[in-house]
């Protein structure tokens, strides 16, 4: 075979072991931006391969501890206790689907300004592809989603992968861990602020997956939606984290916060 003939073949084979990238482009475009909202023909962030574990970092003595791995005293679901979720070697777990008190869980307490850390893990046994694949989200103030994603070898829209600002902001880079393996995520968030019902200031979201700066001081554009552009309603300065229920049965432990003074309040 001339060299020209094993570039083709080479080039078909890779063609067709590449998973296809699924996405949207009818949905709006970013604002200031040549992107739709899940644009799968948006770069692929770069692939940068994380420690080989950690950092799982032990909760600080001012800080709240939201799960320790022994119950869900601290959380709830849209209709009572999170006793849906399973608890299982020192983790919580999303449920089979229609458990009973499945479904989303809230925190009890409200927070704003934080510094968060959450461990997760996305399901060892590979099922799926693209969004539905180890999918689950951590959704801060209720209203804005870091996501949650098996994203180790499985391509997506970009706004969609782990680490991403879901429908706005992709990670700078793909530093996650195979399935199986834990993950951690370290967050500072800066949350809006409104005065007369209008916005003030926008949200701020500093996220390290893995001990990788994956958002550096990103600028939300509204609350997280699939396949609309995010925006601002006027709400409390505090509100509770949400961990999503996707189907996908991600795990979740060590779980705290420490809430943060607003920068006037800290001089």
């Amino acid at each position: 075979m001339t060299v020209a003939g094993v570039v083709a073949a080479t080039a078909g084979l890779y063609a067709q072991d590449t998973p296809k990238v699924v996405g949207y482009t009818d949905t709006p475009f970013l604002p200031g931006d040549k992107w739709h909202v899940h644009d799968p023909n948006r770069p692929q962030p770069q692939i940068v391969v994380p420690p080989a574990e950690g950092p799982f970092t032990k909760a600080p003595a001012d800080a709240i501890v939201l799960f320790d791995g022994t119950d869900l005293s601290k959380w709830q679901a849209g209709n009572g206790a999170a006793s849906g979720w399973v608890l299982k070697d020192g983790s919580m777990m999303v449920p089979p689907g229609g458990t009973p008190g499945g479904g989303d869980i809230l925190t009890k307490d409200s927070f704003g300004d934080m510094q968060l850390h959450i461990e997760w893990c996305a399901p060892e046994e590979v099922k799926g592809s693209g969004q539905g694949r180890g999918n689950s989200g951590i959704i801060i103030m209720n209203r804005y989603e870091l996501q949650v994603l098996d994203c180790y070898n499985n391509p997506t829209y970009p706004d969609g992968q782990a680490g991403a600002v879901y429908g706005q902001t992709p990670p700078l880079v793909n530093a996650s861990r195979p399935p199986g393996q834990w993950q951690s995520y370290d967050v500072l968030w800066t949350a809006p602020r409104f005065k007369d019902g209008k916005l003030e200031s926008p949200a701020y979201i500093t996220a390290i997956h893995n001990g990788v700066v994956v958002q550096n001081h990103t600028e939300l554009l509204g609350t997280t939606q699939h396949r609309q552009l995010g925006r601002y309603e006027a709400h409390e300065p505090t509100a509770p984290l949400r961990l999503q229920d996707h189907g996908d049965r991600v795990r979740y432990r060590n779980i705290w916060v420490r809430p943060l003074p607003a920068a006037t309040e800290a001089q």
